[in-house]
């Protein structure tokens, strides 16, 4: 996007951490953004200059998405960057998640980021332009103990990201997963939802990452004010990255996860390859 002009942002999840902190960042810059939450007097107070900014959104309700999305273009115009924000932790050993709280997650990280984006693309391949801003989380690269389900809902947008970049690409549409580690954010705090687990199987992984999670809310080492001053600097580049993590321990985690993947295949190279029919 070209530093002339100025871009219409639409960011889901505003009330707390990366949302709010980015649509501060973004208004204090002077660039028009729909700032959304599923209560809007959560962001009532971002937008008091503007109040016609702040909408309620939630983003399992197809009805609610379709709205928030004509009234942006109805006061703007245009999309130019869509943040896919809204979302939340849920953690319980795998064995002992529970089917509603399994699937009320996925309605919100997986299924309702889907169904916004797409209500989103039109407005975007007719602009021929746009930039589609998914916050995923290291857990959508590596899965760890506690968090099965919500790491396969963020695996879930990163591999549907991948498509999204390929299909989009072309239309002059990019696409970037931004991947934070633990940030000071309420992720781990009031907005946790977490099944304990009761399996003395489970006492030293899925059970004692869950009590570490909840030790450390308040105490991680990212700024969510420099992570959304990071995401505001990807919409200027003319190369952004299908993936930026953030943070030191994300970044150390990802990339060691990734080099010991490259290691594994690398040995077992000569039973992949063996696979295909004789030449």
């Amino acid at each position: 996007m070209s530093a002339e002009k100025i871009p219409v942002w639409f960011i889901t999840g505003c009330s707390t951490g990366f949302g709010r902190e980015l649509a501060k960042r973004v208004l204090s810059r002077g660039w028009r953004a729909v700032i959304t939450a599923r209560d809007v007097q959560q962001v009532a107070t971002l937008a008091q200059d503007a109040p016609d900014r702040a909408m309620a959104l939630d983003v399992t309700d197809d009805a609610a998405i379709a709205s928030a999305v004509k009234a942006a273009v109805d006061k703007f115009g245009a999309i130019d960057v869509l943040v896919n924000n809204a979302g939340y932790g849920y953690q319980s050993a795998v064995e002992e998640g529970v089917e509603e709280e399994i699937r009320a997650q996925f309605d919100t990280n997986v299924f309702g980021l889907f169904a916004l984006t797409r209500a989103v693309l039109p407005l975007m391949r007719a602009q021929r332009q746009g930039y589609v801003i998914n916050i995923t989380s290291v857990a959508g690269l590596v899965g760890f103990p506690s968090s099965g389900y919500y790491a396969a809902s963020k695996h879930s947008v990163e591999g549907w990201s991948d498509a999204l970049q390929a299909e989009c690409a072309p239309l002059g549409i990019k696409v970037t997963c931004v991947e934070p580690g633990p940030f000071r954010t309420d992720w781990a705090g009031r907005y946790l939802c977490q099944t304990p687990s009761t399996l003395a199987d489970y006492a030293d992984t899925a059970a004692a990452r869950m009590k570490t999670t909840a030790a450390n809310s308040g105490k991680q080492a990212g700024d969510p004010v420099r992570a959304a001053d990071a995401m505001l600097d990807l919409i200027l580049h003319g190369r952004p990255p299908r993936h930026l993590v953030l943070g030191a321990w994300g970044f150390e985690t990802v990339t060691g996860k990734l080099r010991e993947r490259l290691d594994e295949m690398a040995a077992w190279r000569d039973v992949s390859l063996g696979a295909d029919y004789p030449q």
